[in-house]
């Protein structure tokens, strides 16, 4: 049977390329395709891959989708990978890398699995957007972190709702409807909570918000969450994973809902440093003091 793999990388990094170089020459020495996006294969610059565009045809009946980055460049991937249901296997290059499975440390282990099937595939829930002035669409759009109704310059008054009831009136500077799997990223910076990323819920944290009642909040994932920019205040801005931008003129509704398509990632098996519990990864990635911790109590 013929595999494939298609190979994104960020090709801002030279050590990011010098991996993705890596990769590419293990897998086709493994008897595996391996494609790579003809924006990045000049930087990459081997004869042997298959360069495609980088549209969602890029990961059609391709196995997996590796992504040598950080987030951000997982959060590019994630918009080819998405719609044909492909997963994404992200090795870290960035800052902290939520989203990756393993860190540049592991990269041969990590191909090492993709190359003997030694991965399993989880499902990370995706917001789905739309943006309305009375009935006139402005934006219809999902995200996998998170989407967020910000202020462009002055301070936004908005009201927020949750099942077609108002919940209160904020002057913020916005509201972030997060996903679990956002919730370690731009609403966590705003104050919210962690949510581990198996837990199925919609999240909405305002923003340096003017108000007693202004708290982050954890909501049914069947809800639908909505954002209204009164008429009087200036113009906002809608962000969906730092990464799609869309004018919101006063008096936009915003309303986010459980996506319909998840965004999928491979899970690998015998990574320790990065195949582990999420409560690891958090103490991982943030540094946590775990000093003094004893375990439980063996009988």
């Amino acid at each position: 049977m013929n595999r494939t793999v298609l190979v994104a990388v960020h090709t801002g990094r030279d050590a990011a390329v010098e991996s993705a170089r890596l990769v590419v020459d293990r897998l086709i020495d493994d008897g595996i395709t391996v494609r790579v996006l003809d924006s990045e294969a000049g930087e990459i610059g081997s004869d042997r891959v298959e360069v495609v565009p980088g549209d969602p045809g890029a990961v059609k009946d391709a196995e997996v989708m590796i992504v040598l980055g950080g987030d951000g460049t997982l959060l590019r991937a994630a918009e080819l990978a998405r719609p044909a249901g492909t997963p994404l296997l992200g090795v870290n290059l960035g800052h902290v890398g939520f989203l990756a499975e393993a860190e540049v440390a592991d990269l041969a282990t990590a191909v090492d699995s993709v190359v003997a099937g030694r991965y399993d595939v989880e499902e990370r829930m995706t917001v789905d957007v739309v943006a309305r002035l009375n009935r006139q669409v402005l934006a219809d759009t999902w995200a996998l972190n998170e989407a967020t109704v910000e202020k462009q310059e002055r301070l936004l008054e908005v009201v927020a709702e949750i099942d077609g009831r108002p919940l209160s009136r904020w002057g913020c500077d916005g509201v972030i409807c997060a996903t679990p799997t956002g919730s370690t990223a731009y609403a966590f910076s705003a104050g919210g909570p962690v949510v581990w990323p198996e837990v199925e819920a919609l999240l909405m944290v305002p923003i340096s918000a003017h108000a007693l009642f202004a708290k982050p909040l954890v909501i049914s994932p069947r809800s639908t969450l909505a954002v209204e920019i009164l008429p009087d205040t200036p113009c906002g801005v809608l962000w969906c994973d730092g990464r799609r931008r869309f004018e919101l003129p006063p008096g936009t509704r915003v309303e986010v809902r459980r996506g319909a398509e998840p965004v999928r990632l491979a899970r690998l098996h015998g990574v320790e440093s990065t195949g582990a519990p999420f409560t690891d990864r958090l103490v991982a990635k943030f540094e946590l003091p775990v000093q003094g911790w004893r375990g439980r109590v063996r009988p």
